[in-house]
């Protein structure tokens, strides 16, 4: 009987020491998702992760551009439903490839006039990007969009008001603060 109280008695404080190490994980975990949201915040201050020019941001209005979906629709900035939800990808871009999934599964529960893909042709083969994201959203090919909106990084993704006002610029979809804009 003393064994067993003994054996319990030290299974019970690893449990509590193996408590106390996650709380300080979690601890950490949020810390450091702090310092990354600051991190992106600063970056897109400088324009972009090169620096080299200024992105658009939130309150700024896109410039004027004239598109055709691969669908045939024509789009311009002005025809864009308020709340419509853009992303900007590139073909040869890694973090594109695996945020690809998550957008898609996010767009299908969307209303797909008001998401629009942008995939910049200005390398890579967009052809696997068209075929997950064509029946969720409208697509366009076309890298003069991305001129538009200012856009120096993928992926990118913005909420847009009517007339083009950027309601929100986001690196990841799960970022923007307004995840349903229908």
């Amino acid at each position: 009987m003393p064994y067993l109280i003994a054996v319990v008695a030290l299974v019970g404080a690893l449990c509590l020491v193996d408590l106390v190490l996650t709380l300080g994980v979690v601890r950490r975990l949020r810390e450091h998702t702090k310092l990354l949201d600051a991190l992106f915040e600063a970056v897109d201050m400088m324009g972009g992760p090169l620096g080299g020019g200024r992105q658009l941001s939130p309150g700024d209005v896109a410039g004027d551009f004239e598109a055709t979906t691969v669908d045939g629709t024509r789009l311009t900035r002005d025809l864009l439903p308020d709340g419509t939800v853009v992303a900007f990808l590139s073909p040869d871009c890694s973090g594109c490839h695996e945020k690809l999934p998550a957008f898609a599964s996010w767009s299908a529960g969307q209303d797909r006039s008001r998401v629009l893909a942008v995939i910049d042709n200005r390398s890579g083969e967009p052809a696997e990007m068209v075929t997950t994201l064509q029946p969720v959203a409208q697509v366009i090919v076309d890298s003069a969009v991305s001129d538009a909106f200012g856009v120096q990084s993928f992926p990118t993704f913005l909420q847009v008001a009517t007339g083009g006002k950027l309601l929100a610029v986001a690196p990841d979809i799960s970022r923007l603060p307004a995840e349903s804009p229908a």
